[in-house]
């Protein structure tokens, strides 16, 4: 995305959540004339503590702007904030004054996995999440909507060559940890402190090759069950919280 190119925002958490961080960002909302109750009144006094028009409309004209999106009665347009680079993010990593902790997204191509994925780095304290430019899913507005801001707050890095990327973080002493379903180790055996970049794998297909020979050792989830795999964005969520668990246990 160009500097000067806009998004829309839609739906009421959505929209607050952009309002309460970064709303210099935000140029105009739209919002439902029969929005009487309190979370409209909240993005009102919120819209009006940061001088943001907010423009009372019929659902009809919500429904026109943003088509086959659950607007839940409110629109917003923002100007985009859009993925880093790869000089950037090594700018990051020079930046950061404690161990990075990194997520990789190994070809993640649907939307909602990649916004809940945002969502979550951003819980765990993540400091960037990086994925491949090409077969991959980028900043989307369903990417936006899924991660109820975490898109506007967690760095989003598009590199050209992941395994050059790989190379460079392990040249950063940085350890790459990848997740596979054909290995020893879960994840309750292995460290994730200290620098690390978490590695997971595409829907159904899991890591490529040459991305998981990069990895410096693999870890998987113990399933007890039938089911053989979880959806990406659910495994995601479980190694990053036991990243957290095993990280505050070090301060």
């Amino acid at each position: 995305m160009s500097e000067n190119e806009t998004y829309l925002i839609y739906g009421m958490h959505a929209v607050q959540a952009a309002l309460e961080k970064e709303p210099e960002n935000l140029t105009r909302i739209w919002l439902e004339q029969s929005r009487r109750d309190q979370r409209g009144s909240a993005i009102m006094g919120l819209a009006k503590q940061n001088n943001i028009q907010v423009e009372r409309v019929k659902r009809d004209e919500l429904d026109k702007r943003a088509p086959d999106a659950t607007h839940q009665g409110v629109v917003a347009e923002s100007i985009a904030k859009g993925a880093l680079a790869e000089a950037e993010l090594t700018q990051l990593l020079d930046s950061l004054d404690e161990s990075p902790f990194l997520l990789i997204l190994d070809g993640v191509t649907d939307p909602h996995n990649l916004g809940a994925c945002l969502r979550t780095a951003d819980a765990a304290g993540v400091h960037a999440v990086i994925v491949p430019r090409d077969n991959a899913c980028g900043l989307t507005p369903v990417v936006r909507k899924v991660a109820s801001g975490a898109a506007e707050t967690v760095p989003f890095v598009q590199v050209t060559n992941l395994a050059r990327t790989l190379k460079s973080l392990k040249a950063r002493n940085i350890w790459l940890m990848g997740t596979d379903l054909d290995t020893e180790q879960d994840i309750y055996q292995a460290d994730f402190t200290g620098a690390l970049a978490l590695i997971m794998g595409a829907e159904g297909k899991g890591m490529r090759r040459l991305t998981r020979e990069h990895c410096d050792f693999l870890v998987k989830l113990p399933m007890q069950g039938s089911v053989q795999s979880l959806n990406v964005s659910v495994s995601t969520g479980i190694c990053l919280y036991e990243a957290i668990r095993q990280r505050l246990s070090k301060v």
